[in-house]
């Protein structure tokens, strides 16, 4: 049973992931190079905590007992030399990552099971050079963001590595009230990525077109499929509506839908122009600054009142 965590790399993905397996009981270890970034790690994962506190999702003791789970290093190696499972969450580039596998296959026992976070980066490349015992034992586990929070983790079944294999890391990850994903093909983005990148697609061609505001295309979306997609997904909406009636409109829509193989210029010229969003204050909305953090954390709340939901669904 998997029950030593390793977490290399402490930004938001890292640190996320890190307060999810702690709080459920697991030992993390969290590797962060940078002093800076790791003087943020303790502050943002209790400002994560406190936020289910507020919500009433979990107790003060529970925060507390996770918090102890926690032990932040500054060096490789006493950080992985006794861990079951190793995620990595670093910068998304192939170099590192393969360096850094290199690194983890001589520092950490044979039994160590590896995972990267990537979605957008192919495995076989980035596990190429390591001994085939070892590539037997890695795979992808991409979690959702905000990690604490998003049920969601896709998990590889590429064929490199046993069955066995996949069913203890699934089992690791559904102990902690993870939805898991399995996927069978390492394609870019993964499963939900690429959904998401299919409704964004048409969502800013609607913008382009002047079809509707940015409020009513959000609204048109928010209380008409995202309010199924809650608790039904795509295949069982199209099963209930009748593969008919879906075969029908489809044959009607998509021939007059966007099929754009790029970003959206509308996206380009807001990023062009230094509008990216909350971070800056525009995006498809405004944003005063002064309300921003009041922002962020109502749109966690959010989130945490439908985990909650979804829990109870389950």
């Amino acid at each position: 049973m998997l029950q030593r965590i390793g977490v290399i790399g402490g930004g938001t993905m890292g640190h996320g992931i890190a307060a999810a397996f702690a709080l459920h009981g697991l030992s993390v270890h969290l590797y962060e190079p940078s002093a800076r970034q790791r003087d943020e790690i303790l502050p943002s994962i209790e400002a994560a905590y406190g936020l289910l506190v507020e919500e009433e999702f979990v107790t003060e003791a529970a925060i507390a007992a996770a918090l102890h789970q926690i032990s932040i290093f500054d060096e490789l190696a006493p950080a992985v030399a006794d861990r079951d499972f190793i995620v990595e969450a670093i910068p998304e580039r192939m170099e590192l990552k393969q360096a850094l596998f290199a690194e983890l296959d001589r520092l950490c026992p044979s039994t160590t099971i590896l995972a990267t976070n990537t979605s957008s980066l192919p495995l076989e490349p980035m596990i190429a050079a390591l001994p085939e015992a070892r590539r037997s034992r890695t795979l992808v586990t991409h979690w959702y963001n905000p990690p604490l929070v998003m049920p969601l983790v896709e998990i590889s079944a590429f064929g490199n590595m046993p069955d066995d294999i996949y069913d203890e890391v699934a089992s690791l990850h559904r102990s902690i009230r993870k939805r898991v994903a399995k996927v069978l093909k390492d394609v870019p983005g993964l499963v939900a990525n690429r959904i998401q990148q299919a409704v964004a697609r048409e969502v800013f061609s609607l913008i382009e077109q002047g079809v509707a505001d940015a409020a009513d295309v959000d609204t048109a979306l928010k209380f008409g499929p995202a309010f199924r997609y809650a608790t039904t997904g795509q295949l069982e909406v199209a099963d209930f509506g009748g593969l008919d009636i879906w075969l029908t409109v489809g044959d009607n829509l998509l021939a007059v839908m966007s099929a754009s193989r790029e970003a959206s210029p509308l996206l380009r010229r807001k990023v062009d122009e230094g509008k990216l969003g909350v971070k800056t204050g525009a995006g498809f909305y405004s944003y005063d600054q002064a309300t921003v953090p009041a922002i962020r954390r109502a749109f966690l709340g959010r989130l945490v009142k439908q985990l909650k939901t979804s829990n109870a669904y389950s």
